[in-house]
């Protein structure tokens, strides 16, 4: 019988201890150290639950040996298509064979109807959804409400990792996906479900599956109240990628962001929207990120921004007041604070405007979280035009960064930033004088003007 004993793990790094301690020695956090009961493997016995070499006789890889680095293959791995254009922009084009994938979100944001619409999307492929959550009930009701239908598609419900393998070794799934991580338990653990020693196990069984069988794999994951995913840091280490979904439950948009991708880009989006029938692609993100306005309004600005290799046009709207209690507010949705505050102090300084004494409060519009430092023109522009109470053109965008000294600076990407500003129809774009070297301007249906100070593009603007 298996000898039972306690150890300590960190939460947030997943380091193991003998004993308690304040600090964990590994990342440097406090109070991070839980026990759990972890059970002493048997002579013989691997830790990990998937097939032995013996158990698969020839049909495992072969041992690994050292090779030159010149004399390996350096073929693009193959990749197969989800027929989903928002997941295969975001995995870097296409999900590739034995990669292991975590998606992460808060609760009710659709993580469950993102994969099992991704299920019945797949075409000539068995996938095996494995549900530790819901009843077969349950996940057939979902399916019921969406218009994909699938023949290809099994349903499991069970949390023990051993008899989940049993299955797949019956089925031989093309794909698999597990419903989550936190509900499965390993019988190489006395340790319950959801906690730290399980979810490693657990994952490292699913990763080794994933690897010797060159079966894609699908985690969703739970997130904690820090918005990190639950469990330690090292199960974002050991898969291939992350994704993050995101997105407010009371809204209709959320977001597909990459957190880790090792087969493609870490600055990819997609964008989906909740519907009654599950989730629609939205091919176009900027026509719903401009609000259509009845009646021109100050304060509210278009910038061009840029989310991996996708141009984005979002509303950016602000509202300058007279504080009127004590310390003026400085408040942002969407946008960094801190940038902000750098904004006002260069407005102020470089172009003579009073915003001491102003609230001042910052919305980017549709929800999104941004960090180009390309939309600070849009910014102050907008801010300005809230200030003195003059609107600007809608058919007007923006797309510079600004300097402490007030001047504007030149950013990447410029042309698929003009070009998404055409396709959507404005007459102007507002950028850098010193961005536009070398740009064929002539062959975009709009009107570039540079400019190399903030003071020019008031002038132009205000006048």
């Amino acid at each position: 019988m298996a000898k039972i004993k306690t150890s300590y793990f960190c939460n947030n790094c997943g380091s193991q201890s003998p004993k308690w301690l304040g600090k964990c020695p590994s990342c440097g956090q406090w109070n991070t150290y839980v026990e759990e009961v972890v059970t002493k493997e048997e002579k013989g016995k691997g830790s990990v639950a998937w097939r032995t070499e013996a158990d698969r006789g020839t049909s495992g890889r072969e041992k690994s040996r050292p090779q030159r680095i010149t004399d390996i293959s350096a073929k693009e791995q193959p990749r197969f298509d989800s027929f989903d254009e928002e997941l295969n922009r975001v995995l870097g084009g296409g999900i590739v064979p034995g990669s292991l994938v975590l998606i992460g979100g808060e609760p009710g944001i659709g993580k469950s109807t993102l994969m099992l619409q991704i299920a019945l999307k797949l075409k000539d492929k068995k996938v095996l959804y494995v549900s530790g959550e819901e009843s077969e009930q349950q996940i057939r009701m979902r399916a019921e409400r969406m218009v994909f239908k699938s023949d290809d598609c099994y349903i499991l419900t069970e949390v023990s990792t051993q008899n989940i393998f049993k299955q797949v070794e019956l089925l031989k799934p093309d794909v698999l996906v597990v419903d989550s991580i936190q509900t499965l338990h390993s019988s190489y653990m006395e340790s319950a479900a959801g906690s730290i020693g399980q979810v490693k196990q657990c994952t490292a069984e699913l990763m080794k599956f994933a690897k010797e069988t060159d079966t894609p794999t699908f985690l969703i994951g739970h997130i904690n109240k820090d918005g990190n995913i639950a469990g330690p840091k090292v199960l974002e280490h050991m898969v291939d990628t992350v994704l993050q979904f995101e997105g407010d439950r009371h809204m209709a948009y959320r977001i597909l962001r990459t957190i880790k991708n090792r087969f493609g880009s870490t600055s990819e989006l997609g964008i989906y929207e909740m519907r009654h029938d599950g989730l629609r692609e939205v091919s176009n993100p900027s026509e719903i990120l401009i609000t259509q306005k009845e009646s021109e309004l100050s304060g509210v600005t278009i910038g061009a921004t840029l989310e991996g290799r996708r141009p984005l046009l979002i509303e950016i709207q602000s509202l300058v007041s007279t504080a009127t209690y004590g310390t003026p507010q400085r408040s942002t949705t969407g946008f960094d604070v801190k940038r902000l505050n750098m904004l006002l102090a260069v407005l102020e300084k470089r172009g003579g405007f009073k915003l001491g004494a102003q609230d001042v409060f910052l919305n980017i519009a549709g929800g999104l979280k941004v960090e180009d430092p390309a939309l600070d023109l849009a910014v102050c522009v907008s801010l300005i035009s809230s200030y003195i109470e003059k609107f600007v053109s809608e058919k007007a965008c923006f797309a510079a960064e600004v300097g402490l000294g007030g001047e504007i600076r030149a950013v990447n990407h410029l042309e698929s930033r003009i070009a998404e500003a055409a396709k959507l129809g404005f007459r102007e774009i507002y950028v850098s004088r010193y961005a536009i070297k070398g740009i064929d301007l002539k062959k975009y249906d709009i009107e570039v003007r540079s400019f190399g100070k903030l003071s020019e593009v008031f002038r132009d603007l205000f006048a």
